[in-house]
Protein backbone atom coordinates (compact mmCIF):
# COMPACT_ATOMS: atom_id res chain seq x y z
CA UNK A 1 0.00 0.00 0.00
CA UNK A 2 1.30 3.54 -0.88
CA UNK A 3 0.13 7.09 0.45
CA UNK A 4 0.39 10.67 -0.32
CA UNK A 5 2.42 12.54 2.33
CA UNK A 6 3.61 16.36 2.42
CA UNK A 7 6.41 17.47 3.77
CA UNK A 8 6.16 20.05 6.65
CA UNK A 9 8.62 22.34 7.77
CA UNK A 10 8.48 24.82 10.76
CA UNK A 11 11.34 26.94 10.16
CA UNK A 12 14.26 26.74 7.71
CA UNK A 13 16.66 24.23 9.54
CA UNK A 14 13.79 23.46 11.63
CA UNK A 15 12.92 19.42 11.60
CA UNK A 16 10.79 18.54 9.36
CA UNK A 17 8.14 15.83 9.20
CA UNK A 18 6.05 13.89 6.25
CA UNK A 19 2.71 14.41 7.05
CA UNK A 20 -0.28 12.05 5.57
CA UNK A 21 -2.55 13.47 3.23
CA UNK A 22 -5.69 11.23 3.88
CA UNK A 23 -7.59 9.85 0.80
CA UNK A 24 -4.75 9.31 -1.48
CA UNK A 25 -4.13 5.64 -0.18
CA UNK A 26 -3.36 3.11 -3.35
CA UNK A 27 -2.20 -0.64 -3.90
CA UNK A 28 0.40 0.75 -5.67
CA UNK A 29 2.78 3.38 -6.50
CA UNK A 30 1.16 4.35 -9.77
CA UNK A 31 -2.23 4.84 -8.93
CA UNK A 32 -1.32 6.43 -5.67
CA UNK A 33 0.35 9.33 -8.13
CA UNK A 34 -2.98 9.70 -9.89
CA UNK A 35 -4.26 12.93 -9.25
CA UNK A 36 -1.37 13.59 -6.91
CA UNK A 37 -1.73 17.15 -4.97
CA UNK A 38 0.88 19.67 -5.35
CA UNK A 39 3.57 19.52 -3.72
CA UNK A 40 3.13 16.03 -2.42
CA UNK A 41 4.53 12.47 -3.07
CA UNK A 42 3.96 9.16 -2.66
CA UNK A 43 5.61 6.94 -0.33
CA UNK A 44 4.78 3.14 1.40
CA UNK A 45 2.46 3.26 3.87
CA UNK A 46 3.36 4.60 7.49
CA UNK A 47 3.00 3.17 10.46
CA UNK A 48 -0.46 1.98 11.90
CA UNK A 49 -2.44 1.79 15.23
CA UNK A 50 -3.19 -1.32 16.29
CA UNK A 51 -7.11 -2.07 16.65
CA UNK A 52 -8.97 -4.71 18.54
CA UNK A 53 -12.32 -5.86 17.85
CA UNK A 54 -14.20 -6.03 20.92
CA UNK A 55 -17.82 -5.80 19.42
CA UNK A 56 -19.05 -6.66 15.84
CA UNK A 57 -18.30 -3.56 14.34
CA UNK A 58 -16.71 -1.64 17.55
CA UNK A 59 -12.90 -1.42 17.61
CA UNK A 60 -10.62 0.08 20.18
CA UNK A 61 -7.30 1.19 20.29
CA UNK A 62 -5.21 0.97 23.71
CA UNK A 63 -3.20 3.88 24.03
CA UNK A 64 0.09 3.62 26.99
CA UNK A 65 -0.84 3.91 30.32
CA UNK A 66 2.16 6.75 30.33
CA UNK A 67 2.27 10.29 29.94
CA UNK A 68 3.05 12.00 26.81
CA UNK A 69 6.57 11.76 25.20
CA UNK A 70 8.87 10.96 22.29
CA UNK A 71 8.33 7.89 22.60
CA UNK A 72 4.87 7.83 22.26
CA UNK A 73 4.20 10.71 20.07
CA UNK A 74 0.92 11.39 22.57
CA UNK A 75 -0.96 8.18 22.15
CA UNK A 76 -1.37 7.46 25.85
CA UNK A 77 -5.78 7.52 25.53
CA UNK A 78 -8.21 4.91 24.21
CA UNK A 79 -9.45 5.59 20.79
CA UNK A 80 -12.39 3.93 19.24
CA UNK A 81 -13.85 3.31 16.18
CA UNK A 82 -17.36 2.14 15.09
CA UNK A 83 -18.48 0.82 11.72
CA UNK A 84 -22.30 1.25 10.10
CA UNK A 85 -22.94 0.26 6.86
CA UNK A 86 -22.96 3.59 5.53
CA UNK A 87 -20.20 5.19 7.28
CA UNK A 88 -18.01 5.16 9.99
CA UNK A 89 -17.82 7.23 13.45
CA UNK A 90 -14.20 7.96 15.36
CA UNK A 91 -14.63 8.22 18.49
CA UNK A 92 -11.07 10.06 20.06
CA UNK A 93 -8.30 10.57 18.10
CA UNK A 94 -4.80 10.58 20.16
CA UNK A 95 -2.49 13.14 21.36
CA UNK A 96 -1.17 14.52 17.70
CA UNK A 97 -1.54 14.71 14.09
CA UNK A 98 1.23 11.63 13.83
CA UNK A 99 -1.36 9.66 16.16
CA UNK A 100 -4.38 10.89 13.93
CA UNK A 101 -2.60 9.40 11.01
CA UNK A 102 -1.58 5.89 12.32
CA UNK A 103 -5.61 5.83 13.45
CA UNK A 104 -6.72 6.84 9.70
CA UNK A 105 -4.26 4.38 8.08
CA UNK A 106 -5.60 1.32 10.95
CA UNK A 107 -8.98 2.16 9.87
CA UNK A 108 -8.38 2.26 6.24
CA UNK A 109 -7.06 -1.23 6.56
CA UNK A 110 -10.60 -2.11 7.72
CA UNK A 111 -12.95 -0.39 5.43
CA UNK A 112 -13.50 1.76 2.70
CA UNK A 113 -16.43 3.59 4.17
CA UNK A 114 -16.64 7.59 4.94
CA UNK A 115 -15.64 8.28 7.67
CA UNK A 116 -18.69 11.25 9.19
CA UNK A 117 -18.23 11.37 12.52
CA UNK A 118 -15.10 12.29 14.81
CA UNK A 119 -16.45 12.38 18.26
CA UNK A 120 -14.61 13.90 21.15
CA UNK A 121 -15.33 13.23 24.39
CA UNK A 122 -13.49 16.00 26.47
CA UNK A 123 -11.38 18.63 26.10
CA UNK A 124 -7.65 17.14 26.64
CA UNK A 125 -5.02 17.01 24.77
CA UNK A 126 -4.47 13.32 24.46
CA UNK A 127 -8.01 12.82 23.22
CA UNK A 128 -8.46 15.77 20.37
CA UNK A 129 -4.95 16.96 18.82
CA UNK A 130 -4.94 14.28 16.31
CA UNK A 131 -9.02 15.20 15.07
CA UNK A 132 -7.76 17.77 12.24
CA UNK A 133 -6.12 14.30 10.14
CA UNK A 134 -10.30 13.34 9.67
CA UNK A 135 -10.80 16.55 7.34
CA UNK A 136 -14.03 15.94 5.87
CA UNK A 137 -15.74 14.18 8.77
CA UNK A 138 -17.92 15.92 11.19
CA UNK A 139 -16.50 17.08 14.77
CA UNK A 140 -18.81 16.58 17.50
CA UNK A 141 -18.06 17.14 21.01
CA UNK A 142 -19.77 18.57 24.21
CA UNK A 143 -21.29 21.98 23.62
CA UNK A 144 -18.39 23.59 26.18
CA UNK A 145 -15.87 21.91 24.15
CA UNK A 146 -15.34 24.53 21.60
CA UNK A 147 -14.74 27.50 24.05
CA UNK A 148 -12.66 24.94 26.87
CA UNK A 149 -10.13 24.52 23.71
CA UNK A 150 -10.62 28.51 22.93
CA UNK A 151 -9.38 28.64 26.60
CA UNK A 152 -6.81 26.26 27.20
CA UNK A 153 -5.58 25.20 23.59
CA UNK A 154 -2.43 27.10 22.84
CA UNK A 155 -1.17 25.84 26.26
CA UNK A 156 -2.06 22.30 25.74
CA UNK A 157 -0.01 22.74 22.43
CA UNK A 158 2.86 24.28 24.11
CA UNK A 159 2.78 21.85 26.77
CA UNK A 160 2.62 18.86 24.62
CA UNK A 161 5.68 20.05 22.04
CA UNK A 162 7.36 20.24 25.12
CA UNK A 163 7.04 16.87 25.89
CA UNK A 164 7.00 14.98 22.86
CA UNK A 165 9.41 17.36 20.44
CA UNK A 166 8.71 19.84 17.69
CA UNK A 167 8.84 17.62 14.84
CA UNK A 168 6.43 15.04 15.80
CA UNK A 169 4.05 18.15 16.76
CA UNK A 170 4.64 19.29 13.43
CA UNK A 171 1.04 19.36 11.50
CA UNK A 172 -0.72 19.20 15.21
CA UNK A 173 -3.31 21.63 15.80
CA UNK A 174 -6.77 21.79 17.50
CA UNK A 175 -9.79 20.91 16.06
CA UNK A 176 -12.85 22.94 14.62
CA UNK A 177 -15.95 21.86 16.52
CA UNK A 178 -18.52 21.49 13.92
CA UNK A 179 -21.65 20.25 16.78
CA UNK A 180 -21.79 20.78 20.17
CA UNK A 181 -23.92 18.48 22.42
CA UNK A 182 -25.76 20.28 25.07
CA UNK A 183 -27.59 17.34 26.12
CA UNK A 184 -27.95 14.20 23.80
CA UNK A 185 -27.97 14.09 20.60
CA UNK A 186 -28.03 10.92 17.79
CA UNK A 187 -25.62 9.72 15.18
CA UNK A 188 -27.25 7.22 12.26
CA UNK A 189 -24.08 5.52 10.84
CA UNK A 190 -26.85 3.27 8.91
CA UNK A 191 -28.07 0.39 10.27
CA UNK A 192 -25.99 1.78 13.79
CA UNK A 193 -27.21 4.35 16.61
CA UNK A 194 -24.85 6.15 18.44
CA UNK A 195 -26.41 7.80 21.66
CA UNK A 196 -24.33 10.40 22.82
CA UNK A 197 -24.68 12.54 25.93
CA UNK A 198 -23.12 15.33 27.18
CA UNK A 199 -22.52 15.40 31.33
CA UNK A 200 -22.34 18.35 34.17
CA UNK A 201 -19.01 19.20 35.65
CA UNK A 202 -17.16 15.87 36.64
CA UNK A 203 -13.66 14.74 35.65
CA UNK A 204 -13.27 17.95 33.26
CA UNK A 205 -16.25 20.18 32.27
CA UNK A 206 -16.56 18.49 28.97
CA UNK A 207 -17.12 15.63 29.51
CA UNK A 208 -19.28 13.74 26.56
CA UNK A 209 -20.10 9.98 26.34
CA UNK A 210 -21.09 7.46 23.57
CA UNK A 211 -23.08 4.20 23.80
CA UNK A 212 -23.30 2.05 20.64
CA UNK A 213 -27.39 0.72 21.18
CA UNK A 214 -26.19 -2.15 18.39
CA UNK A 215 -23.74 -4.14 20.83
CA UNK A 216 -24.51 -2.45 24.21
CA UNK A 217 -20.85 -0.88 24.11
CA UNK A 218 -20.36 2.12 26.05
CA UNK A 219 -17.32 4.83 25.15
CA UNK A 220 -17.07 6.58 28.50
CA UNK A 221 -13.93 8.59 27.65
CA UNK A 222 -12.05 10.37 31.27
CA UNK A 223 -15.15 10.03 32.95
CA UNK A 224 -13.54 5.92 33.82
CA UNK A 225 -10.65 5.23 34.30
CA UNK A 226 -8.64 1.86 34.49
CA UNK A 227 -5.10 1.37 35.81
CA UNK A 228 -3.73 4.58 35.25
CA UNK A 229 -5.45 6.60 38.32
CA UNK A 230 -7.95 9.07 37.76
CA UNK A 231 -7.18 12.70 37.01
CA UNK A 232 -9.22 15.35 38.42
CA UNK A 233 -10.03 18.06 36.33
CA UNK A 234 -13.56 19.17 37.13
CA UNK A 235 -15.91 18.38 40.35
CA UNK A 236 -15.48 15.58 42.82
CA UNK A 237 -18.64 15.39 43.79
CA UNK A 238 -19.73 15.72 40.08
CA UNK A 239 -17.51 13.39 38.99
CA UNK A 240 -19.01 10.57 41.41
CA UNK A 241 -22.67 11.50 40.83
CA UNK A 242 -21.57 10.97 36.92
CA UNK A 243 -20.28 7.49 37.77
CA UNK A 244 -23.02 6.10 39.06
CA UNK A 245 -25.36 7.61 36.76
CA UNK A 246 -23.25 6.02 34.15
CA UNK A 247 -23.72 2.32 36.00
CA UNK A 248 -27.60 2.40 35.52
CA UNK A 249 -26.99 2.80 31.55
CA UNK A 250 -27.79 -0.33 29.76
CA UNK A 251 -24.76 -0.91 28.57
CA UNK A 252 -22.48 -4.89 28.77
CA UNK A 253 -19.21 -3.54 28.11
CA UNK A 254 -17.21 -0.04 28.71
CA UNK A 255 -14.11 0.96 27.43
CA UNK A 256 -12.12 3.45 29.41
CA UNK A 257 -10.30 6.12 28.40
CA UNK A 258 -7.33 5.06 29.99
CA UNK A 259 -6.72 1.13 30.40
CA UNK A 260 -8.72 -1.56 29.79
CA UNK A 261 -9.13 -1.44 26.81
CA UNK A 262 -12.56 -3.02 27.56
CA UNK A 263 -14.04 -3.62 30.96
CA UNK A 264 -17.61 -5.27 32.25
CA UNK A 265 -20.25 -2.93 33.11
CA UNK A 266 -20.94 -1.51 35.73
CA UNK A 267 -18.23 -3.89 37.54
CA UNK A 268 -15.29 -2.27 35.95
CA UNK A 269 -16.43 1.25 37.64
CA UNK A 270 -15.27 -0.27 41.43
CA UNK A 271 -12.23 0.74 41.11
CA UNK A 272 -12.57 3.99 40.22
CA UNK A 273 -15.77 4.39 42.33
CA UNK A 274 -13.40 3.85 45.57
CA UNK A 275 -10.62 5.77 44.44
CA UNK A 276 -12.94 8.86 43.98
CA UNK A 277 -14.58 7.82 47.59
CA UNK A 278 -11.59 7.57 49.39
CA UNK A 279 -10.20 10.69 48.01
CA UNK A 280 -13.32 12.44 48.97
CA UNK A 281 -13.81 11.44 52.29
CA UNK A 282 -9.69 11.74 53.43
CA UNK A 283 -9.97 15.22 52.20
CA UNK A 284 -13.14 15.90 53.70
CA UNK A 285 -11.53 14.40 57.00
CA UNK A 286 -8.17 16.39 56.45
CA UNK A 287 -9.80 19.66 56.25
CA UNK A 288 -11.55 19.30 59.29
CA UNK A 289 -8.84 18.12 61.45
CA UNK A 290 -7.46 22.08 59.92
CA UNK A 291 -5.03 20.59 57.94
CA UNK A 292 -3.18 22.72 55.47
CA UNK A 293 -3.07 21.86 51.64
CA UNK A 294 0.43 20.61 51.89
CA UNK A 295 -0.53 18.39 54.96
CA UNK A 296 -3.11 16.76 52.80
CA UNK A 297 -1.25 16.33 49.85
CA UNK A 298 1.10 13.67 51.89
CA UNK A 299 -1.21 11.28 53.02
CA UNK A 300 -4.39 11.78 51.36
CA UNK A 301 -5.31 8.58 49.61
CA UNK A 302 -2.11 7.33 49.89
CA UNK A 303 -4.06 3.89 50.30
CA UNK A 304 -4.74 3.52 46.60
CA UNK A 305 -0.92 4.18 45.53
CA UNK A 306 0.05 0.29 44.86
CA UNK A 307 -3.38 -0.05 42.89
CA UNK A 308 -2.33 2.45 40.44
CA UNK A 309 0.06 3.25 37.98
CA UNK A 310 1.16 6.90 37.37
CA UNK A 311 -0.31 7.62 40.91
CA UNK A 312 2.51 10.09 42.25
CA UNK A 313 2.09 12.31 39.27
CA UNK A 314 -1.70 13.03 39.58
CA UNK A 315 -2.98 11.83 43.46
CA UNK A 316 -1.54 15.29 44.61
CA UNK A 317 -2.76 17.57 41.80
CA UNK A 318 -6.43 15.50 42.62
CA UNK A 319 -6.10 15.66 46.02
CA UNK A 320 -5.06 20.01 45.90
CA UNK A 321 -8.32 20.42 43.32
CA UNK A 322 -10.89 17.95 45.86
CA UNK A 323 -9.18 20.28 48.84
CA UNK A 324 -9.73 23.60 46.86
CA UNK A 325 -13.52 22.35 46.19
CA UNK A 326 -14.43 20.78 49.42
CA UNK A 327 -12.96 23.22 52.35
CA UNK A 328 -16.20 25.38 50.77
CA UNK A 329 -18.71 22.96 51.23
Amino acid sequence: MFEAVLTICALAGAPCRAALLPGHEAPTRAACETALPAGARCVPAGPALALTEIAPGVLVHRGAVAEPGAGNAGDVANLGVVIGARSVAVIDTGGSAPVGEALWRAIRARTDLPISHVILTHMHPDHVLGASVFDGARIVGHAGLARALAERGAGYLESLQRLIGPGPMLGTALPRIDEGVGDAARIDLGGRQLALRAWPLAHSATDLTVLDEATGTLFAGDLLFDDHVPALDGSLPGWQAALDALGALNAQRVVPGHGGPVLDWPGGGAAQARYLDTLARETRAAIAAGERLTQATGHVAASEAPLWSLFDAYNPRNVTAAFSELEWE
